[in-house]
């Protein structure tokens, strides 16, 4: 099977590049499936039901999200609505949503887990690891390939995530910091691991926000309001084929850029 994993996708700018490259790249790289972290698609902070149905629209099959989930009020009420959007595993027992699904595509059933990491983040969520121990357990007895998207800002706790996962999934993929890392590898067990996928959105930015009012934020101190950028639209993320089943065969960086 081979899945494509979207970084972070970053307001209208990141829905559009989804729309413009995720159909070409289910195409031209045979992809059978398409996962995305949407986390930031509602103006840079959480998502909405129509924003989520735009990126189904576009071919994406199930999206993940992070630490902004319940950022627009109306997600809590609409998330039971729809299955394919993920909030964190790891939230505490009686959050609205649900952490992991197992998905039919055409080339089988792929299952997805969304975690939210613990360190040098905003927001308490319960242990990642555990909680991924916990979903495994409950699985069905045919998930197909497992994906994991971390959200999480510390690499030593994404990279310790890779190693307590592997031979368990097919992949670890971190998103959150919006900066695509170079360290992809499948581990000896056989998990595709990469830090952090990217960010899908205007890279002419601080990551995806605009740039003069973060630097006005860091250089006085005082509150800005911090609108989504424009320029430099990219699509980051990386491609994981698996075999076997349950493993990786390979895993690949991958990013196009949005002329206009």
């Amino acid at each position: 099977m081979r899945i494509l994993m979207i970084g972070d996708v970053v307001g209208s700018p990141g829905r559009r590049c989804v729309a413009r490259f995720v159909p070409l790249l289910r195409r031209d790289e045979r992809l059978d499936a398409v996962v995305a972290n949407a986390e930031n698609a509602a103006a840079g902070r959480g998502v909405t039901l129509p924003l989520a149905e735009e990126l189904f629209a576009a071919g994406v099959d199930v999206i993940t999200l992070g630490d902004h989930v319940w950022d627009q009020k109306e997600w809590a009420g609409q998330s039971e609505r729809e299955p394919r959007v993920l909030r964190a595993a790891n939230w505490p027992p009686g959050c609205p949503g649900r952490g992991w699904i197992t998905a039919a595509t055409p080339a089988g059933p792929l299952t997805v887990i969304s975690l939210l990491g613990r360190v040098f983040m905003p927001v308490t969520p319960d242990c990642p690891f555990r909680a991924a121990d916990a979903v495994l357990k409950a699985l069905p007895s045919s998930p197909g390939p497992i994906l994991v998207d971390f959200h999480a800002e510390a690499t030593s706790e994404k990279i310790a995530m890779g190693w307590h996962l592997d031979g368990r999934v097919a992949a670890v993929a971190g998103t959150h910091t919006h900066v695509p890392t170079a360290d992809e590898t499948v581990l000896p067990k056989g998990t595709a691991y990469i830090t952090d996928l990217g960010m899908t959105g205007p890279k002419v930015s601080v990551l995806g926000r605009d740039r003069d009012s973060v630097l006005r934020r860091f250089i006085t101190g005082l509150p800005a309001k911090f609108e989504v950028a424009a320029e430099g639209i990219v699509l980051e993320g990386a491609i994981v084929e698996t075999r076997d089943g349950h493993r990786a065969a390979s895993i690949r960086r991958l990013r196009v850029a949005l002329e206009e």
